[in-house]
């Protein structure tokens, strides 16, 4: 009989019986469910059983905090409950099931485009530098117009740009064939013809008269030769109907010619069902939708179909029919000397790009998703919005909305102001540049509005979203860096409560063989009499509280920095050789103090010894800003 036998049968009864288990799994800390129906876990018990300290639920997981003692309670459980664990990754899969129908769509969006935002990253930034040096009128032309070297730089890079966007439909057909596990080449094949050289480009489509363009004859029926360069939505659905294809004719064809009918039959008319009906059908909403455009811009209620164009610009932006917009501007410029719904287009990629800003204040300590966000931002506010929406805010979800709603607001502020654009231009922050005079005031109120909306509520709704892997990373310290999250965001909500003291509570000076004494010369006192709950109720781990005489924190034992507050500088964390990790709080809720009086001495993944200084406080500013000074010391784990 393990250790956490008893408690293991308690929690396996509470949450519902093995049979409502889907996936189970563990981390540094904590058990990881997966629930078929996750209304049957009686939460207030499960956290009344010994040895679970708290329960939440986040990204569909049901989540049971254990402690240092995780891997043995998750093995009694294992045992317990005849259930096999499985990885982080097979957990994260299976809980997909308790995403709704829109997050399940939203995910499997971001699953095709995850193998693609490289080149999208890639693609961005050079369309937004040949938009910077080829259509900015600088006062005397632009660059390109003054510069043979430049003019050569900028159709140069049409040939990387080029391959990037116009054959999108490409690497997402290979992208779908290979996330279901079907012929990869196939998949692009199919993408290749649907922007084969002998169709009609889809950029040429919407100017081409009905005879001009080319078609297939087949006697009974003439069908249209039509590519879908750039084209998001019929290179969906067509990799998915081969995707179906390849599995019906698998399931029917025996073994011995599969090799020759499966690939043919499933191309073939995966092929003629994308040019056919699936494109054809793809080109007339986007005609619809061309049409509403203008009928809403002429309107006497403008201002109100703005709103509505800017909230779905973007999504629009995704089935890639946004190219239809162009037709759109064209006209309006010939018809009124100017237009009024490119100006949106820009506000757009602002809100957008201005989002994605937002993730990158929020995931600042995540080094590997900056790698994506940054060059995605920079790209977005030049004018090209993919690498943002596929690479980050289509990932996340409510970053897309809150771009949405940002561009809305700009939206109507524009076309309720009038604004009018020369012609198109470069769909970002430099489009400022294609307004007319009059209106450039207007429009940069506008772009203002749609910098500050998206940013503010990303940050502000991603503060309660997202998990400690998605700020921090998933790494071996994401339980320490969540750790020193949760204190001080307990910190900055308000002034801690008072609360009584327990004079007979025990001074844990040892905790783990560390002598937490060492952090700091002065008065210690026990764990429980700190006036912090998150402390007091050992829910950080174990320690002590001392009222310090002197204004030096040491390291109390060897190992690495791995957390440093960067704005507060009122907290740090180490990961001690022993395997266990040291929380050091200076102060009680001196978040608030924002770095004043606190100066670290040590810099993050720096390598400390025993008794070496840490942090540096004045126990005279802390009091000035009429906080508590007591310096607080957990441990997290270890042996």
């Amino acid at each position: 009989m393990g250790k956490f036998t008893e408690q293991s049968e308690q929690l396996l009864k509470l949450v519902g019986g093995k049979e409502n288990i889907a996936a189970v799994s563990h981390c540094v800390t904590r058990m990881r469910f997966v629930l078929n129906d996750p209304s049957k876990a009686d939460v207030p018990a499960i956290e009344k059983i010994k040895g679970v300290k708290g329960t939440f639920t986040q990204a569909g997981q049901f989540q049971v905090i254990i402690g240092q003692e995780v891997q043995d309670f998750y093995n009694d459980f294992t045992a317990v409950s005849g259930l096999e664990g499985v990885s982080k990754d097979q957990v994260k899969k299976a809980a997909k099931q308790n995403q709704n129908q829109l997050q399940k769509i939203m995910s499997a969006i971001a699953e095709i485009f995850a193998p693609i935002i490289p080149a999208l990253v890639v693609g961005g930034l050079i369309l937004g530098f040949r938009n910077v040096i080829g259509e900015i009128d600088f006062g005397n032309g632009t660059i390109v117009s003054n510069s043979p070297f430049w003019a050569g730089v900028h159709s140069f890079l049409w040939l990387i740009g080029e391959a990037i966007f116009h054959m999108l439909p490409v690497g997402i057909c290979w992208s779908i064939t290979k996330k279901m596990g079907t012929t990869q080449i196939l998949g692009i094949v199919l993408g290749c013809t649907l922007v084969s050289g002998q169709l009609l480009n889809a950029y040429g489509v919407a100017g081409a008269a009905a005879d001009a363009i080319p078609k297939w004859d087949f006697g009974f029926v003439k069908v249209n030769m039509i590519g879908y360069q750039a084209q998001v939505i019929p290179a969906i659905l067509a990799g998915f109907c081969l995707v179906f294809l390849e599995r019906f004719f698998n399931k029917i064809c025996p073994k011995v010619i599969s090799m020759i009918v499966v690939p043919f039959c499933s191309l073939v008319l995966a092929v003629m069902a994308s040019h056919f009906i699936l494109g054809p059908i793809g080109w007339k909403i986007g005609s619809w939708i061309s049409a509403g455009v203008h009928a809403g811009l002429t309107s006497s209620v403008n201002w109100l179909f703005a709103g509505v164009f800017g909230m779905f610009y973007a999504p629009l932006v995704i089935t890639g029919l946004h190219h239809m917009t162009n037709a759109i501007d064209t006209q309006l410029v010939a018809d009124f000397g100017g237009t009024i719904l490119w100006p949106m287009i820009a506000l757009s990629n602002i809100a957008q790009g201005s989002a994605v800003l937002g993730m990158i204040f929020l995931q600042k300590k995540n080094t590997k998703t900056q790698e994506v966000s940054i060059p995605a931002c920079i790209s977005c506010y030049l004018g090209v919005t993919e690498p943002a929406m596929f690479g980050v805010n289509l990932k996340y979800g409510f970053p897309f909305f809150t771009g949405m709603i940002g561009s809305c607001i700009a939206a109507m502020i524009s076309v309720g102001s009038g604004v009018m654009a020369n012609s198109i231009g470069v769909g970002g922050i430099p489009g400022i540049l294609s307004i007319q005079t009059r209106f450039m005031g207007i429009f940069a109120i506008a772009m203002l509005v749609a910098m500050a909306v998206p940013f503010g509520l990303t940050v502000a709704v991603g503060k309660k979203r997202l998990s400690t892997e998605d700020i921090y990373g998933e790494s071996e310290d994401a339980e320490i860096e969540g750790a020193a999250s949760q204190i001080e965001a307990c910190d900055s909500s308000s002034d801690a409560d008072t609360k009584e003291t327990d004079n007979n509570a025990e001074i844990h000076s040892v905790v783990n063989g560390v002598d937490l004494t060492k952090v700091v010369k002065g008065t210690p006192i026990a764990l429980e009499n700190v006036e912090d709950e998150v402390f007091s109720k050992k829910m950080m781990g174990d320690g002590i509280g001392i009222i310090p005489s002197d204004e030096t924190i040491y390291a109390p034992a060897d190992g690495v920095v791995k957390v440093t507050m960067d704005e507060s500088r009122h907290a740090i964390g180490i990961k001690l050789d022993n395997g266990a990790d040291a929380l050091i709080h200076v102060g009680i809720d001196t978040v608030q103090m924002k770095g004043e009086g606190f100066e670290y001495l040590v810099e993050r993944e720096q390598h400390v010894k025993t008794g070496d200084p840490l942090l540096k406080f004045s126990i005279d500013a802390i009091k000035a800003a009429g906080k508590k000074d007591t310096v607080i010391c957990v441990v997290i784990g270890g042996n």
